[in-house]
Order: C-alpha cells, then structure tokens, then sequence
C-alpha cells in the first residue's frame, strides 16, 4: 500500500516523500487505518518494521485535521530509554517538517539548560511530547504540565519499561492525564503482566500481531557448549583471532558486562561496556564513538537490543543465552541490517541448555553447534530436557528487514 492512498493530509505527505517513504509496512497498514478510526490499539511491533512511523503518521495527521487545544499538550509518547526519545522525536520532526505541528523530547540526562527548555514547552503547551517515566514525572510533580487538552497517548516498547521497572510510574503518569483519551500501546512480547497493564489503560483495544518473530535468513548463527568458567576465554579467543570490525557482545547482568570487558581491555582490544549504570553523557559517547568505528567492540546489556539505531555490525555475541526467543531475535538482529549479512554467536553453559533448546523451538530451527578447540579443555554434552515451548511463542510478529530509518 502507498501512503498516497491511506488518505493523509497533504502536508504530512510532503514530509513523507522527503524522507524518502514510499510503501507503508505490514504494521503500518494494519495500525494506522484503526488509529484514524479513533480506536484504541495494542500492537505487537519490534524494532525495524516501521512502527514509529506506524502510530506517528496518524496522530500528526489528526492533529492537522481535528481541532486540538493550542495551549496545551495534545499527546504523548512514553518511552523506556533517552535513546529511544531522541530516536522518535528525529523522526517526528522530519516528518512534520512541512507542518505546523511541534514536538520536544523530554528525558533526563541533560544539564539545567535542558530542563529549563522542557519546562517553558511542558508549561506553555507543545502538540507532541516523547518522554522517559522518571523526567516526565519530576515535571509532573512541579505542577506546571499543561495536560487539560491531551487526546493521545502511546506507550512505545511497553514490554521493555515493565522489565526496567517503570510500571508505577507509568500508571502514575497516567493519573495525571484526562480519561477521554486514544490509547496506543506497542510491545515486542506480550507476558501477561504486559496484558494486566492493558487492560487498566486501553478501552476496548484492536490487537494486531504480525506472524512470528524470526532472525533473517542472512545471519550465521552457531552456538558453543561450554562450561561458565570456559565462557571470557573463549571470548578472549573469537575476538583475538577472528576479523570482525564492529562487534557487540550482549550479556544479561551488570556485573558480567564490567567483568568481561575488564578481561577484553587486558587483552589490549578495543573495548568499552554500556550499561544503566553509566550517566548517560557517557553512554553517549561510547554509542558515538562505536558507531564512528573509533571503538570495535561494545560489551553491553540489553539496554541495546532495542530501540537504538547501529548500522553494519559484523558480529553478535550472546555471552548469556537470553531469556526468551525474542530477546534473542532482538539481540541478533542487530547484525545484518538493511542489505549486509552478519554474524551471531551463542554460549551456552550447561544451565543454559533448556533455554537455548526454548528458543530454538520458538524460531523454528536448530542452531549449529560450533566445535570448541580442544586448547579449552572438555566441554559439556548438548542434552537439553525436552519440555513444553513457552506459553507465548504464537504471540510474536516478525515485520520485513529494515532498510531505512522508521
């Protein structure tokens, strides 16, 4: 389907032709027809299937055409990370740059000059507000936010602020807002804690799911069984001996992130570490400097399989086999984005095994398992138990590869 032909205001579509969108994507042809309509939305949407564009398409478009308060805030868009923020509101504003509507990003991070320029917009009134929970909140409690006129407001990576721990603040938030509102709520997975906030918030929701999630055909995907201990040596080994120009490493916890890239810069390679713990000038910086090939390999956590914008990545290592299939998905796809092809590599300990042979069954395939040098010594037996797939594996969606920015 053409944008031409979904109906969208004029101006808006000046906007869409220059930043080059031609064809809308399965979500975005699911998603926005309803969103016009007025209807609440929950949607299962990852990461590069279009689905920023997919809800700010249609609210640009009803704030041209439906009449709208002009001093006040109109929607809002909460989001779990700074990253994404300032993701989402590039995109708003190329593609309200041949209209009227305004736009800021409010997250925190930033010096007084900041808060300062989000207060003024938040007290005078701006038409789009894309936000974290703890900055929104720390406005809120100050009294100033112009909310009286809100008619929108999107929750975006929902399923992610629930595993960051945002739901009070959401829900408090939310206390904030008018109750006659359109909801539109996107999550990559839908757990049931993610279906019990729904229920609270959406009234009477369109659900839209796209088939399942699954990595591209163009990534080699190979795991390793070994012992925990066998896991940064390895490592060490791959990276030391193998040509990869850009590599993030994943791992589940904090203190595995610090520790693996303790033993990696002892090895004298080019490495830093991205984790919460960090202020967030520095997270900056190191995503700068990854993505300007000045640093070759990132060990992060999971703070980076979503909503964060890396190009040409040659390697994906899972030091920790993820939780479930769709973390998985999204951890590996950051490799072999738009045209280029990739590589992925999996440890896995032997508590591991059971969820590795989870995520096998949920992406359809068994993974080949690479040979361990003999230099690390006896490896454990791949034999994990055979048990049920997890409950929600028919829940996930899968959208086209990505080949420009949503």
């Amino acid at each position: 389907m053409k944008f031409r032909d979904i109906g969208l205001d004029e101006r808006l579509l000046e906007g869409i032709d220059a930043m080059g969108y031609e064809t809308a994507t399965p979500v975005q042809q699911q998603v926005i027809s309803p969103i016009l309509a007025g209807k609440d939305v929950i949607a299962s949407a990852q990461t590069g299937t279009g689905k920023t564009a997919a809800f700010l398409l249609p609210l640009i478009h009803q704030l041209l055409t439906h009449p709208h308060a002009q001093h006040d805030i109109n929607a809002m868009i909460i989001v779990p990370t700074r990253e994404l923020a300032i993701q989402i509101a590039e995109t708003m504003e190329g593609l309200s740059y041949f209209t009227d509507v305004s736009s800021i990003a409010v997250y925190g991070g930033g010096d007084g000059n900041s808060f300062a320029t989000e207060k003024k917009a938040l007290a005078h009134g701006v038409d789009v507000v894309v936000c974290t929970p703890g900055r929104m909140i720390a406005h809120l409690n100050m009294g100033y936010v112009k909310l009286k006129g809100l008619k929108y407001l999107v929750l975006d990576e929902a399923d992610r602020m629930l595993d960051m721990g945002f739901h009070d603040d959401i829900m408090k938030i939310i206390s904030f807002l008018p109750k006659e509102r359109q909801n539109l709520l996107f999550s990559a997975t839908m757990p049931m804690k993610m279906r019990e906030m729904a229920r609270k918030i959406l009234h009477q929701p369109e659900e839209i799911n796209i088939a399942i999630s699954k990595p591209p055909e163009k990534i080699l995907q190979q795991a390793y069984v070994v012992y925990e201990a066998q896991k940064i040596p390895l490592i060490k080994d791959i990276l030391t001996h193998k040509d990869f120009q850009s590599v993030i490493v994943f791992c589940s916890k904090k203190q595995n992130v610090k520790q693996l890239t303790r033993e990696l810069k002892r090895a004298r390679l080019s490495v830093e570490e991205i984790h919460s713990d960090l202020e967030q000038q520095q997270r900056e910086q190191v995503l700068q400097d990854f993505r300007n090939k000045k640093l070759k390999i990132l060990v992060a956590t999971d703070i980076l399989s979503r909503g964060i914008d890396i190009e040409d990545i040659d390697l994906v290592i899972n030091f920790d086999v993820p939780n479930d299939g769709e973390d998985y998905v999204h951890r590996i796809g950051r490799t072999a984005r738009a045209a280029s092809e990739g590589t992925a590599y999996t440890l896995i300990s032997e508590r591991e095994q059971n969820k590795f042979a989870q995520i096998e069954s949920l992406i359809e395939r068994q993974v080949e398992k690479a040979v361990v040098p003999e230099v690390f010594g006896p490896v454990p037996a791949y034999q994990p138990r055979q048990g049920r797939p997890p409950h929600h594996k028919k829940r996930r969606f899968h959208g086209p590869p990505r080949h420009k920015k949503n």
